[in-house]
């Protein structure tokens, strides 16, 4: 990679990094109150694969927390180019679309592990965890990381506005990631609904997440890696087509 490459990552964390309070703490304190209600509620009442409610809450809430950041890290940085008009500093150097693309997601993924990080940090504490498969916990928060990065970019190059933008986010990325298994196995839904979450790939990436924590999960984890890997895939080249045409950027 080039030095217009390792530039822009250095500038795309540093652009979080600068108010963490805000972008990194705020998420964590969020995930905090969602823990210290839903577990009061019903700690005593829910039990999933023999697991006490509590301890099946923390990884959801992690990679929750990350994967939201994780999208609001590029869409956001995006949008406040196009709007300001400063995204010509980025264009105007000779940095490839690639190296632009894998600048933005990095980026991403970084803020979204830190989020992850910190949630876990102040939840552990509340409920007892075990890490049977740790690589499967980096490989998916990796990974679900990058993905919505990459669909933060999207996002953020199709939008001309922050209210464009916020309709993409509460009408697609939040129910995506709210209605995917964070707070419930889904084999307590019925059917229709067990069939519909199936189709949420955000099901999959939290699903063997969750995995790597107790070793036990609603599907098996290698057949969420696939299709986690095939959504970032598909994201991925979707997202780089639109860079090499310049669509919403250059014109």
């Amino acid at each position: 990679m080039t030095s217009g490459f390792v530039t822009l990552l250095y500038k795309e964390v540093l652009r979080f990094w600068k108010v963490s309070f805000q972008t990194v703490g705020a998420p964590v304190l969020t995930a905090l109150l969602y823990l210290m209600i839903f577990s009061h509620v019903l700690e005593s009442h829910v039990q999933v694969n023999g697991v006490p409610y509590g301890a099946f809450l923390i990884p959801g809430l992690v990679i929750m927390s990350a994967l939201q950041n994780a999208f609001a890290n590029s869409s956001s940085s995006l949008i406040q180019s196009k709007v300001t008009g400063s995204v010509v500093f980025v264009l105007l150097p000779p940095i490839s679309y690639v190296e632009f693309f894998l600048a933005y997601v990095v980026a991403a993924m970084l803020r979204g592990v830190m989020v992850g990080v910190g949630v876990l940090a102040v939840t552990i504490w509340f409920a007892p965890l075990t890490f049977v498969a740790p690589h499967w916990i980096l490989l998916f928060i990796a990974l679900g990381g990058a993905i919505m990065g990459t669909l933060g970019m999207i996002a953020g190059i199709w939008a001309d506005k922050f209210d464009q933008l916020a309709g993409f986010q509460n009408f697609l990325i939040m129910p995506l990631t709210m209605l995917s298994g964070v707070f419930y196995s889904i084999h307590s839904l019925p059917e229709f609904w067990q069939v519909v979450s199936r189709f949420n790939p955000v099901f999959y990436m939290i699903d063997g997440f969750r995995f790597g924590f107790f070793g036990a999960s609603d599907v098996a984890p290698e057949f969420s890696l696939a299709v986690v890997t095939a959504s970032f895939v598909l994201a991925s080249a979707a997202t780089l087509a639109l860079l090499r045409s310049g669509y919403k950027l250059r014109s």
